[in-house]
């Protein structure tokens, strides 16, 4: 047999350098590995829908109520409140009022349909709803009770109940604690941000991945949230007496306000109209049975 020319000792040292590990691998490998632990220890089972959610644990209600009040007398000091007199504010405020109280209602209710217990983080909640002059026909609820409706929803909703099934969508996206389920998505894309340039990955790279996790599980994510702000506040009308059966019709004249102009629902944060006019359609029956279940005083 031929015998190595490099000597049996150089040969082994080409060997060992064969099989060494970057330093950027194990960056990589660390970040991955962090990821993978705060995936997994930030999980939890929200009781009012019963899938399992990912919050930061270090996120607590009480810092959203802070950071939603933060946001309110930000927004409060660009818009143009309504007078609290007028007509309009004190419907508004009466719509709200009625959603609130049936809130433990139906968080028990939603909550025992999975065998668990709701945490009623509302209990904490400085309620408080203003009405913005805007043409813009939206409304929202910050994290720990601060709301607001914008004057350019009242053509669009036309009625109480309209308006009640849109504020009660608004009030449940902090009920679910949406807000911190989206600040815990976007620290994890953050760490899969920082991988990827550890890894090597060129900007033009990171942008195409960052699409594929946008396109894959970001936007679906956002939606899903919005289907289920849609279920819970669908009930939470009904239990205020509030017809369920105007959620069609409304979403209908939303279809319509959008002139066509709404992204595709792949490409968006929330549902298409259609898509949410067949599960409100499949909702229907259980918001008649909360509406049956809980109306009694809520007027």
């Amino acid at each position: 047999m031929r015998q190595n020319p490099l000597g049996s000792g150089q040969a082994q040292q080409g060997r060992r350098r064969g099989f060494g590990f970057s330093p950027r691998l194990l960056i990589l490998v660390a970040f991955i590995a962090y990821g993978a632990y705060y995936y997994f220890s930030n999980r939890s089972t929200d009781p009012l829908t019963g899938e399992t959610v990912l919050i930061d644990k270090s996120i607590s209600p009480q810092d959203e109520k802070a950071l939603g009040l933060q946001a309110y007398q930000e927004i409060l000091a660009q818009e143009t409140p309504v007078d609290p007199n007028t007509e309009i504010s004190r419907q508004v405020r009466e719509i709200a009022q009625r959603l609130i109280t049936k809130i433990p209602e139906v968080e028990d209710a939603l909550a025992a349909e999975h065998g668990l217990q709701a945490q009623h983080i509302e209990d904490s909640f400085d309620w408080d709803v203003t009405v913005l002059q805007s043409d813009e026909a939206n409304a929202f609820c910050l994290p720990g009770g601060k709301m607001a409706v914008y004057t350019g929803l009242v053509p669009v909703a036309q009625n109480a109940d309209a308006m009640a099934i849109v504020m009660g969508h608004e009030i449940t996206h902090a009920l679910l604690r949406h807000g911190a389920q989206r600040m815990t998505e976007q620290k994890l894309a953050q760490l899969g941000q920082m991988a990827g340039a550890m890894s090597g990955m060129d900007q033009q790279q990171l942008q195409m991945a960052m699409a594929v996790y946008g396109y894959g599980r970001s936007l679906p994510y956002a939606r899903k949230q919005e289907s289920q702000a849609d279920e819970m506040g669908l009930m939470l009308a009904a239990a205020a007496c509030y017809n369920p059966e105007e959620a069609i019709a409304l979403w209908e004249r939303m279809g319509q306000a959008s002139g066509g102009q709404a992204p595709p629902e792949f490409a968006s944060t929330h549902p298409s109209s259609a898509t949410r006019i067949q599960n409100l359609q499949a909702l229907m029956p259980k918001a008649q049975e909360y509406r049956k279940r809980f109306c009694t005083g809520a007027q």
